[in-house]
């Protein structure tokens, strides 16, 4: 499309060389990001097999599982502002390369862990590799797709992202079921030896000409910010409270570090970040949603993989496979969401997006243990229906806010808005699961052991387990534990429906509605030379 003179235009266009394998890249980042979010996904289903004795497992503990998880999450969220700045500085394909081959290692050592504190080791040397590839992989597509085809990739790299979480639980079922617990580590490596391959051919560099001085305290205070901050968020999911002081003592320090880090950012000359831009409501309220969708969609990923494995019996590969419709809602609508928004504006989109998340997790609070199959598949599309219509606009939204050479700040920011929203919602979630199950279940413990009681009353997972061990006298006991968790789990899709309902509000009062131009509705503001405004 010829662009009139007297037109704004946002960047350079991009290298023809470039431009004509442009999706060819886009592939090669699919690719990466794949790894990354599935990894995150495929130890979930390994859990229990990890907690048996060897040679089976390596016998890890509850808590030394819960650290296996948390060291990736803990690492991976804290490093991903800086991740941004050095790829914006040195050059994002190096970053990539660099990230990738540091994960293939993490991910090799992990499978030969031999001890539980060493799998926690190398999954934290795995979520220091990850923390530099995902705001990589944005950045670098925003740097060779123009802007009128941003949205486009933006939407198809999202459902990779949807892919990855649905299909995380299935490889690790699979695996699981002919090979030993570290093949779930061990696949990493042939594929991130082929990506290592295909980056260093197909991905161009790119970086900010222009990056000025460095910042370095701003890094250090965004690292120990975010850092205290989601593993008092991760403490208080474990304690299933937020009152413990080793949970409020790191959350008051992260928020108190990173007001210093604002603070600081607004008076420097040199910003890692120029604050400024949160200033403008179409841009706060895009990261906004981007957090609390996250909030709300992993803390109903958390219980429902309790819910079909626990309650319904599920194996761990049924239940991975029970997701899939999520993943295909996501493949097959977040790659066209650009044309939603072009006819009806990024605001209405992802209201209504906003809306049919809040009535999937809604419809959670209407579960039992009898549910018809079809209905959990047709929860599970409308969620993802709702999420491939959020996830895209609104980090377009975020990333075309920012000048092209800042855009791996630009995707450093979605990214950690969205890893604390998710960690959030976990730990918040989770904590009011387990304190409303706790509170059912009590009243039924009253024929289980002193020693056990406490034991019992701790998850339905720990109930099971005791009730096993009773025998046919723990048959009742069965039976008020998935009671006791279903009436828990309906309190909990409740409050995260509440959560998707907020975000709703955000986008529809602070989201922009569709372009006006005389009169005319236009999908870009750039394809012109008149005025635009916003309806």
């Amino acid at each position: 499309m010829s662009i009139p003179s007297g037109a704004p235009v946002a960047a350079p266009r991009v290298p023809e060389a470039v431009h004509r394998r442009r999706w060819a890249i886009l592939g090669v980042l699919m690719f990466s990001l794949l790894i990354v979010v599935l990894d995150n996904s495929i130890l979930n289903v390994a859990v229990k097999t990890i907690a048996s004795p060897a040679p089976t497992g390596i016998g890890a503990t509850q808590s030394e599982l819960e650290w296996a998880i948390n060291s990736y999450t803990l690492v991976f969220a804290g490093l991903l502002f800086t991740a941004g700045l050095l790829g914006d500085r040195i050059g994002r394909k190096k970053v990539l390369l660099a990230g990738i081959l540091v994960f293939g290692i993490g991910s090799a050592l992990a499978a030969l862990s031999s001890s539980p504190g060493e799998l926690i080791t190398w999954r934290a040397l795995m979520g220091f590799g990850a923390a530099f590839v995902m705001p990589a992989t944005l950045a670098v597509l925003m740097n060779v797709f123009e802007r009128d085809e941003q949205p486009k990739a933006i939407g198809i790299w999202a459902g990779s992202v949807g892919l990855g979480i649905a299909i995380g639980p299935i490889t690790g079922g699979l695996l699981l079921e002919h090979f030993w617990w570290g093949s779930i580590f061990l696949v990493n490596v042939p594929v991130v030896v082929l990506a290592l391959i295909a980056m260093a051919v197909l991905v161009p560099d790119s970086k900010d000409p222009a990056p000025g001085r460095v910042d370095p305290l701003g890094v250090v205070l965004s690292v120990i910010g975010l850092v205290l901050l989601v593993y008092g968020i991760i403490r208080g999911g474990e304690l299933a409270s937020f009152t413990d002081v080793t949970v409020l003592a790191p959350l008051i320090g992260g928020l108190l570090v990173l007001t210093g880090f604002v603070w600081h950012e607004k008076r420097s000359s040199h910003p890692s970040i120029d604050i400024a831009y949160f200033r403008e409501p179409a841009f706060s309220a895009a990261v906004a949603a981007i957090a609390l969708v996250f909030f709300a969609l992993m803390g109903v990923t958390f219980f429902s993989a309790f819910y079909l494995q626990s309650v319904r019996g599920y194996t761990a590969l049924e239940s991975g496979l029970l997701i899939l419709p999520l993943a295909a809602a996501q493949m097959i609508f977040a790659p066209r969401a650009r044309l939603v928004v072009d006819r009806f504006g990024a605001r209405a989109v992802c209201a209504v997006g906003m809306l049919l998340v809040a009535a999937g997790l809604a419809a959670f609070a209407l579960f039992d243990a009898d549910t018809p199959l079809w209905v959990l598949c047709l929860v599970f599309f409308v969620q993802g229906t709702g999420m491939a219509h959020i996830m895209p606009p609104v980090t377009v939204a975020v990333m075309q806010a920012l000048p092209r050479e800042r855009a791996g700040s630009g995707s450093a920011i979605n990214n950690t808005f969205r890893q604390v929203g998710g960690a959030l919602g976990i730990a918040v979630l989770g904590s009011v699961l387990s304190t409303v199950y706790r509170s059912d279940i009590e009243g039924h413990l009253d024929g289980v052991p002193a020693a056990a009681r406490d034991v019992a009353g701790e998850s339905i997972e720990a109930t099971l387990g005791v009730a096993e061990k009773l025998g046919p006298a723990g048959k009742p006991l069965v039976a008020a534990a998935n009671d006791a968790f279903i009436g828990a789990m309906h309190v909990t899709a409740l409050g995260s429906s509440a959560v998707a309902l907020i975000g709703a509000a955000v986008v529809a009062l602070f989201l922009p509605g569709r372009p006006v131009v005389r009169g005319e509705r236009v999908p870009e503001a750039q394809d012109t030379g008149e005025p635009v405004r916003q309806s």
